[in-house]
């Protein structure tokens, strides 16, 4: 099976002389540095056989019917150039491939479709107010053609193999055509929202008990990491909303009418998973006041307690500050029970004190 050349291989590059080109020969990049999987489907069915992306597609042409289905992992500009060139992608959208860190969005150039996508993948922890990442993501980009879908992944959690053998034991899914995979696409990545959603929700919920609960350990910064990993679900989930509204409302002919149908319903899981995180980032907010507020409570308390107790212990020190002056004359200071009587006084006045403390919850 001849395999394809990244871009750069010999591209570009000065020649020495004719002799020494002549004698170096280029060294073939497998096929599988780059492209994780290429099939090609006529009527929905996966056909037989290994095939370079320049051949599947070429045989999909000649025919005059199915699609080819190309998967990239984290490819860099020179390898994804040459499959770039056979499918004529739009430079900027290559360019948005390649370097990545992109917002979910949906654009249009000419007759193909560039979209993205934000994978999230939750992460396991013990506890919500120990954890130092909760969620982690990564990015999916497709560009849907007539006759072809290119998937670009960056991330090591975002895989379709999974939803690709999926589709394949299901060939009246693929029948549509390209856009029956984008839709399967959009589906998966926002299940995975739902997941990672409900989870979080329960840590919402374990570090809510937590923080009314009394002496919690809880403290502000651990809330703001949790409303830092809700962020990060956020930026993957809002933005998405109006790129699936646009293609549930035929934003472009790439897209069949028995698909649309479909991406309307994807619109309205991601609607309600943004809906969630939304409430979550209020419900964080008013834990972080809680927290403050419950801080100053006990601030408060742990003052008045101090206060009573030096109020108490007040009471010997001034007596004895008072009887260890250097007087000749003073009162009991020469009785025989002056100084029982003292210590009795003291102790009468401290118990009084902290009756007094503890009726008004001071101590």
């Amino acid at each position: 099976m001849p395999a394809i050349r990244p871009l750069g291989g010999l591209r570009g590059r000065g020649r020495a002389n004719s002799r020494t080109a002549s004698a170096v020969t280029p060294v073939p990049v497998p096929l599988s540095a780059y492209v994780v999987d290429c099939g090609m489907y006529i009527d929905g069915v996966r056909q037989q056989g290994e095939r370079t992306p320049a051949e599947a597609i070429s045989e999909v042409r000649k025919r005059g019917e199915g699609f080819v289905w190309i998967g990239l992992h984290q490819p860099d500009a020179e390898q994804i150039q040459d499959i770039a060139d056979l499918f004529g992608l739009h430079e900027l959208a290559v360019e948005d491939a390649v370097h990545a860190h992109q917002r979910p969005k949906l654009e249009r150039y000419d007759d193909t479709l560039f979209m993205v996508f934000r994978t999230v993948r939750y992460v396991e922890h013990q506890s919500p107010t120990t954890a130092n990442e909760i969620v982690e993501s990564g990015e999916l980009m497709a560009f849907l053609g007539t006759d072809f879908i290119i998937t670009v992944r960056h991330g090591n959690h975002a895989g379709l193999a999974h939803l690709r053998r999926e589709l394949d034991s299901d060939p009246e899914r693929l029948t549509p055509g390209p856009a029956s995979v984008l839709h399967a696409i959009a589906d998966h990545v926002v299940d995975h929202f739902l997941e990672v959603t409900d989870k979080i929700e329960d840590d919402i919920d374990e570090m809510e008990t937590e923080v009314f609960a009394p002496r919690t350990a809880v403290t502000s910064e651990q809330i703001y990491l949790m409303k830092r990993e809700v962020l990060e679900l956020r930026r993957a989930v809002s933005p998405l909303t109006t790129p699936l509204r646009r293609l549930s409302e035929g934003y472009t002919r790439l897209v069949p009418d028995e698909v649309r149908s479909y991406f309307r319903n994807v619109h309205d899981h991601v609607t309600t998973v943004a809906e969630r995180v939304e409430s979550f980032d209020e419900l964080l907010t008013t834990l972080v006041d809680a927290t403050l507020a419950k801080i100053t409570l006990q601030q408060s308390a742990d003052m008045r307690k101090i206060t009573a107790w030096a109020a108490i212990i007040a009471v010997p020190t001034a007596l004895a500050g008072i009887y260890g002056m250097n007087f000749d004359y003073m009162p009991e200071l020469h009785s025989r029970y002056g100084y029982p009587m003292i210590v009795a006084v003291i102790l009468l006045v401290c118990l009084l004190l902290y009756r007094i403390f503890r009726k008004n919850r001071w101590l």
